[in-house]
């Protein structure tokens, strides 16, 4: 009877590993955001809106909330709620997930790099 926990509990570490590593590196993606995302974009501690709006606590948030900031009428009008998968669609096609969005990033195709900005987005969210 010992054997099927031990294997249940096996394959339950497995499966988690595997999540894990797709979740994404936190630190690469830091390095990712500074070249890709920082300059129109903070996050962390002292975060401010600049040239985008700020991102403490964009996942979760409607999307063209950020109190400050003044967005088109197309992200304001979105129906968009930032979900990890939401925002992960929007890094990889900007304009496919806000049509007439004024951000100007042609995305990212590789999703290891997007894993690795959400990991970060999501370590540093809320500090």
């Amino acid at each position: 009877m010992k054997y099927p926990a031990v294997l249940i509990l096996s394959c339950c570490a497995v499966f988690l590993s595997k999540g894990a590593i797709a979740a994404g590196d936190a630190e690469a993606g830091g390095k990712l955001f500074t070249k890709t995302c920082g300059g129109c974009h903070s996050i962390g501690v002292n975060a401010r809106n600049g040239f985008g709006p700020q991102l403490n606590g964009v996942i979760g948030r409607q999307a063209g909330t950020s109190e400050g900031y003044l967005y088109s009428d197309a992200m304001k009008n979105s129906g968009v709620v930032w979900t990890r998968e939401k925002l992960a669609a929007y890094i990889e096609a900007p304009k496919k997930v806000v049509s007439g969005t004024r951000m100007i990033f042609w995305g990212i195709s590789d999703q290891e790099k997007i894993d690795n900005l959400l990991a970060y987005i999501e370590s540093v969210q809320g500090q």
